[in-house]
């Protein structure tokens, strides 16, 4: 590998090891595990890392990946734990928290796919509680700028959210 690259695999490996691990721990609730996970994902990075464009979504790959990791692990893991003799009302409970908790997970990583900017918008005004005006002030740029990138970031989460819409349905009712 190139020093160039082997320069911003590691950049990449400093800026997300952390974020990431916190995010896999949302799935898989051990630290070790998601670890593990984060660092396989890593490790798969790195052996196709000089095939990739330089302009890559890295942060948005290595999110989805560590995601359908800890989901492939959660699978895995479920097989050799049944709630078979949990009663039913016990079960619909838990399908409908994991359903939630499914959500809040996607909903995480649709966010974490927005470029940088557009999240930072949407994440400003709607985590953060800011209003179009703050975030605009905040940030340097005109309130259209602000309007603007909501309007992306919000096409683009109903985009990639569109197919959960059955499940915030049955959930809300």
């Amino acid at each position: 590998m190139a020093a160039k690259n082997l320069q911003a695999f590691e950049t990449l490996f400093r800026q997300l090891f952390k974020p990431l691990c916190g995010f896999a721990m949302k799935y898989v609730r051990d630290l070790d595990e998601a670890k593990g996970i984060v660092h396989d994902v890593f490790i798969q990075l790195w052996e196709k890392f000089d095939q990739l464009p330089e302009d890559s979504n890295y942060r948005g790959y290595l999110f989805t990946a560590v995601r359908n990791r800890c989901l492939n692990h959660l699978r895995d893991r479920k097989k050799f734990s049944s709630l078979s003799d949990a009663p039913e009302g016990a079960r619909i409970e838990e399908n409908r928290s994991m359903e939630a908790a499914e959500l809040e997970r996607e909903i995480e990583v649709a966010i974490n796919m927005l470029p940088e900017r557009c999240r930072l918008v949407f994440e400003m005004n709607r985590q953060d509680g800011l209003s179009y005006i703050q975030v605009a002030e905040k940030l340097g740029i005109s309130v259209k700028t602000v309007e603007a990138q909501m309007s992306k970031a919000l096409a683009l989460l109903r985009e990639r959210l569109g197919e959960f819409l059955v499940l915030i349905i049955f959930m809300s009712s």
